[in-house]
């Protein structure tokens, strides 16, 4: 939600902080916190000025009207504050519902001020009104405001703040906590949802109402969770209902199996006589893959299965939306495997019936067969490559006019644009604002199917990269889509664009849409975006006003017109479109403010009339950028609208413009309507609803009341949301029965491929992979290494060496192994500036190269020669142990052979003068390997070099290759065929490496540092010997 309460002290803080006035503000108060567990001594100890002042307290618990309810006490000593507390401190307050509004005009305000005190309060009410607009607050009421000589002394205060301007006040703002609602206790699980909802792109919810209660739900989407509530409520469950939340947006498996798991730790806490139920519900989705969310419900489910069992939990399942089908087979499998009773259901069946099933208000229906996945959408087997024709004959009750399919209407001089009747045809062109490609593809295939014979989408935008092309597919081809960097290009290049839809984040969808209004080829902009400011979204809203722009959102799905348009995500999937009929028209509009349940509403009126003319889901925010009654007035001026469907809501009081309208005529057309939200006066305490415009703030507000003047208006209401397609159906047979609508004949459907990736989701096909990878799996919620989440990597202090055994080796080596591995890459991490590594790493960072290019320049001088001795040691060493040669007769035949060693001999060190590294390590390996064959053998070795020649020692690299092939080879981790494949392949090098690219990079950042200029080497260090001849 964006409008948040916040409690008295913080409200005070930010304004005697923040504010910007002349009027002295005199009461900058100090305040001390009291609760039932307060030590009264070391709170005096920690405020002294207690002891001193005269004193308030009142409750700082967003309770309404305390003076009149006795909540205040004024002028005491700290005894007289204990007293006070004694008969108050945690006990229940019964509050009223409902509001006292003062509708004071601006000019009024200071009427009856008197004269010396008006200047003073001009300048605070000024500077509060900036306050305001700078802190982004939504409700700022000081009552009562003090005026004296002295100054102004701010008394009582009430105040909400826009969450989602967090982005920008944060700095202002600081930490601010939400206390919640007056009569509800603030629970940890719901503190823990909201963090995840915090850190999460998708939308995580949950109020608990009553954790002992045998009704828990977990239901995806904000408008489908409060259509659950109601229904419950609606069958006498409002006091066994336990929860209210929501999931929705795409959440990933992860975080469906933390919200999921936190539902069942709830409901698992204690029994109930009759059992439980949860209700796993939702809407058809329009963009969500329910199989993978689900995915992290029975993840859940399989953890609790025996609490389940236990607290006897009934679970009721009925989804739709992309892969739907495979979601609901995984869920009834888990049903049969752990033996909990879990019943499926699909779109087949009303979405509200699962309710009345669980709670024993009708039968549990036979669940019925469902395809195996959602693959009703495959190749044309026409094999024709041309758009295919129209599927539907034009409704006969359909009449075309030239007003239906004008864009815009003419402006009157002096007055701002007129909108458009009509804002979208079959020739509708619009620009994507935005990476999204699902999105585009899927208006592209819709386009397909409804026999356009252009693609909707003529450009996109994105500012994060150059111009360029997208490819997509237009049926089965390929076309490429221009990208433009900048809006201006674009609408240049394009100017038969009239829509534009926005993909923009909550930050930077205000800028992106007030661009977009400055050109004037565009009518209509659908904002897709949760989130944004309340402020900002009203300043949107004054300047399409102005322009004559109609704004669709923000916090919405967007809107679909069937056979002609449609906008990003609406409508779900094709096999959506297809099952709802939303390739061609139908008689009936519909505008709704929830896009899970707009598609809900394809749905039903697919199932009861024949099909959608046109739906709009104008957005959940509680300042949408178009209204009900601005499609409404569209759907009565279209002939080929013949009846009106609206899904109001708790919140606002938009619902009684339709009321006006029908009473006066202007409407005439017949308007089903229902508002959702009808359980909210039932609630003990408040509860903020999904979308951020579901709260009542007046009587009038209420769903109940709007339904009820909607029916005395002469609206055709249902009972309740378990009855609207009932309704609809009563309704579109009645104008069928006097020939209103004349239903049009059914053709089959147009057939449009289907994406590679999405067949390959449902496993329709295999393809053999072009990469196989065994270390490392990114695609989860969790980095997994060599089979280990990267959580238990750090938990179990492995540090680098046991990271670098489960990545190179697949192992999770023994702790004396690990060490040993960072010893090595310590030891080898530099030897100096003169190594040819380290030389060239610098000359290449002196010519002014970058680090990438410096390291690189290094790291190709390590070979045989440099560095790469440590496989070959290895390899050499070995294969003469192995073989049973004797250290003798492998330095013999190395000699005869004319081979060098590899891992024997130093520059500088020697038997005299041993290199201190080697000494640290064998040291190490002596004390902790469980055997050293092959090291042993290597010394043997090194006492016949060194007796020849000093510094023919077993030096740095030798030791590593020898010593390593006795971690492999005894660790007890590898067979002995693992060992020597390690090392054949070059495993030991990498050691190398990888410690010497941190010396490297060292000397790189050093040169850096030092501001070395470029390198030349000196005349008197190079010998110069040319041929004779051309030096003559």
């Amino acid at each position: 939600m964006s409008a948040k309460a916040i409690s008295e002290q913080t409200g005070k803080e930010l304004l005697y902080k923040h504010i910007c006035t002349t009027a002295a503000v005199q009461n900058r108060f100090r305040y001390a916190n009291v609760t039932a567990e307060t030590d009264w001594e070391r709170l005096v100890q920690d405020h002294p000025w207690l002891l001193t002042e005269r004193l308030v307290v009142k409750p700082d618990q967003l309770i309404k009207r305390r003076g009149k309810l006795g909540l205040v006490g004024v002028n005491l000593d700290l005894e007289g504050v204990k007293e006070w507390l004694k008969p108050r401190l945690m006990k229940d307050t019964m509050q009223k519902r409902g509001r006292e509004i003062a509708d004071t005009l601006k000019s009024q305000l200071l009427t009856h001020a008197p004269a010396e005190k008006k200047e003073m309060l001009t300048s605070f009410l000024v500077g509060l009104f900036n306050l305001y607009e700078d802190l982004y607050f939504t409700y700022l009421e000081i009552n009562p405001l003090v005026v004296t000589k002295d100054g102004v002394y701010v008394l009582d205060m009430a105040a909400k703040i826009d969450a989602t301007a967090d982005y920008l006040c944060k700095a202002k703002w600081g930490d601010v906590e939400f206390p919640p609602p007056f009569g509800r206790e603030a629970y940890p699980e719901e503190a823990y949802i909201a963090d995840l909802d915090a850190k999460s792109g998708a939308s995580l919810k949950l109020t608990l109402l009553n954790p002992r209660g045998r009704i828990w739900t977990m239901v995806a989407g904000g408008g489908a969770s409060v259509v659950y509530s109601d229904t419950i409520c609606d069958l006498g469950g409002v006091n066994e209902l336990a929860n209210y939340g929501e999931y929705s947006g795409a959440p990933s498996e992860q975080q469906t199996y933390d919200y999921a798991k936190t539902i069942l730790s709830l409901m698992t806490r204690e029994k109930h006589p009759d059992g439980k139920v949860l209700i796993i519900g939702g809407s058809i989705a329009n963009f969500t893959n329910v199989a993978a969310t689900f995915k992290g419900i029975v993840r859940a489910i399989k953890d609790y299965q025996n609490p389940l069992k236990e607290h006897e939990v009934t679970i009721f399942v009925r989804r739709g939306g992309p892969n739907y089908q495979e979601g609901l087979r995984v869920m009834g499998e888990v049903g049969k495997t752990t033996g909990i009773p879990i019943h499926v259901f699909g779109t087949e069946t009303h979405m509200t019936a699962i309710v009345g099933m669980a709670l024993g208000h009708r039968p549990i229906a036979t669940q019925p067969r469902v395809a195996a996945h959602t693959a009703n959408f495959l190749l044309n087997t026409s094999g024709g490559t041309t758009t295919p024709a129209s599927s539907r004959s034009a409704s006969f009750s359909e009449v075309k006019t030239v007003a239906e399919n004008s864009s815009a209407q003419k402006t009157c001089a002096g007055h701002p644009p007129a909108k458009s009747t009509t804002l979208f045809s079959d020739h509708t062109k619009a620009i994507v604002w935005g990476m999204q490609t699902r999105a585009v593809q899927g208006m592209l295939d819709f386009d397909y199917v409804c026999s356009r014979q252009e693609p909707s989408v003529a450009a996109m935008v994105y500012p994060f990269t150059g111009d360029h092309k997208q490819k997509f597919y237009w049926g089965h081809k390929e076309i490429l889509l221009p990208v433009f960097k900048n809006m201006a290009d674009a609408m240049k290049k394009h100017p038969e664009v009239d829509v534009l839809i926005s993909f923009a984040s909550l930050r930077s969808a205000y800028d992106s849409t007030i661009e977009t209004m400055q050109y004037a080829q565009i009518r209509t902009i659908a904002i897709i975006a949760e989130g944004i400011p309340e402020a900002l979204t009203r300043k949107i809203i004054k300047m399409a006003e102005e322009k004559g722009v109609t704004i669709i959102g923000p916090a919405t799905v967007g809107g679909i017109k069937p056979g002609c348009f449609k906008i990003g995500n609406t409508g779900g999937m094709l096999d959506n479109i297809l099952a709802s009929k939303l390739y061609r028209p139908g008689s009936v509009a519909y505008v709704s403010r929830s896009g899970g349940m707009s598609n809900e509403l394809n749905n039903i009126i697919s199932r009861t009339t024949d099909g959608v003319y046109e739906g709009v889901a104008i957005g959940g925010d509680r300042y949408p950028g178009s209204v009900f009654m601005d499609h409404v007035w569209r759907y009565q001026d279209t002939p080929g609208v013949k009846m009106i469907v609206v899904l109001g809501e708790i919140g606002g009081n938009e619902e009684y413009r339709i009321c006006k309208g029908i009473k006066e005529g202007r409407i005439t057309k017949p308007v089903v309507c229902w508002c959702i939200g009808t359980c909210a006066t039932l609630f003990s305490s408040e509860v903020q609803f999904g979308h951020a415009g579901a709260c009542a703030n007046q009587e009038s507000e209420t769903a109940v009341a709007k339904n009820k003047a909607l029916e005395e208006a002469g609206a055709f209401v249902p009972k309740s949301f378990d009855e609207l397609g009932d309704v609809i159906k009563t309704v579109y047979d009645n104008l069928v029965a006097k020939g209103v609508i004349v239903p049009a004949k059914e053709l089959p459907p147009p057939t449009v491929p289907m994406d590679y990736s999405w067949a390959r989701e449902l496993g329709l096909i295999r393809k053999p992979a072009s990469f196989m990878t065994s270390i490392c799996d990114e695609r989860g919620q969790e980095l997994i290494y060599a089979g280990m989440p990267i959580t238990e990597v750090f938990k179990s202090e492995i540090g680098l060496g046991g990271t670098l055994g489960l990545l190179w080796f697949q192992r999770r080596l023994p702790r004396y192994a690990c060490q040993f591995i960072e010893m090595c890459l310590m030891v080898t991490a530099d030897h100096g500036p003169a190594v040819s590594g380290a030389h060239n790493t610098i000359v290449c960072a002196r010519a002014g190269k970058d680090l990438i290019s410096s390291l690189t320049s290094g790291l190709l001088t390590i070979g045989d020669r440099f560095g790469g001795a440590l496989d070959a040691a290895a390899k050499q060493f070995s294969k003469a142990f192995d073989s049973g040669m004797l250290p003798m007769e492998f330095v013999n035949k190395m000699k005869k052979d004319g081979k060098l060693i590899m891992g024997i001999g130093h520059r500088v060190k020697s038997i005299n003068n041993p290199d201190m590294r080697v000494q640290i390590l064998k040291d190490f390996v002596k004390q902790h390997f469980p055997a050293t064959q092959l090291l042993d053998y290597a010394l043997e070795v090194e006492k016949i070099t060194t007796s020849k020649k000093p510094n023919l020692i077993l030096n740095v690299d030798g030791f590593i290759g020898v010593a390593f092939v006795d971690l492999l080879r005894n660790c007890g981790g590898f067979t002995r065929d693992e060992a020597d494949e390690f090392v054949e392949i070059g495993a030991l090098n990498g050691i190398f490496v990888l410690g010497r690219s941190m010396g490297f990079i060292g000397h790189y950042l050093d040169q850096k540092r030092l501001k070395q200029g470029l390198y030349r080497h000196p005349w008197d260090d190079i010998s110069y010997v040319l041929p004779e001849h051309m030096t003559m």
